[in-house]
């Protein structure tokens, strides 16, 4: 159950989400945590763009699509962050760069 005081602290976030879905778009989040993306499945829209933060104390990882010819991202370190806008429908699966272990795929509907 949700009370009037945490709806208040999560309104202007809410809020956000709201107002750029009323444009078509949506920013939606992947955290990078404990060498893991999370979610590790998301499902978006077309136009929707997908924002990385890395949230690891003191690593470095990447966001590689390697059937996009291997596009990567730059390293993110620590409290940085990269974005992308999906397009078009499909399965876009990815994994880290460095870590390779660490997976992720974003479905485009």
């Amino acid at each position: 159950m949700t009370t009037g005081r945490a709806f208040f602290k999560r309104a202007p976030a809410m809020l956000a989400l709201v107002c750029l879905s009323a444009f078509g778009q949506t920013r939606v989040p992947v955290t990078i945590e404990r060498y893991q993306f999370s979610p590790a499945e998301l499902r978006i829209r077309v136009g929707d763009t997908v924002v990385w933060a890395n949230h690891e104390k003191r690593t470095s990882h990447s966001v590689l699509f390697p059937a996009e010819g291997g596009l990567e991202s730059d390293r993110l370190f620590p409290g940085e962050q990269w974005s992308r806008q999906f397009e078009r429908p499909g399965k876009f699966e990815y994994h880290c760069g460095p870590h390779p272990e660490m997976k992720g795929v974003v479905l485009v509907e």
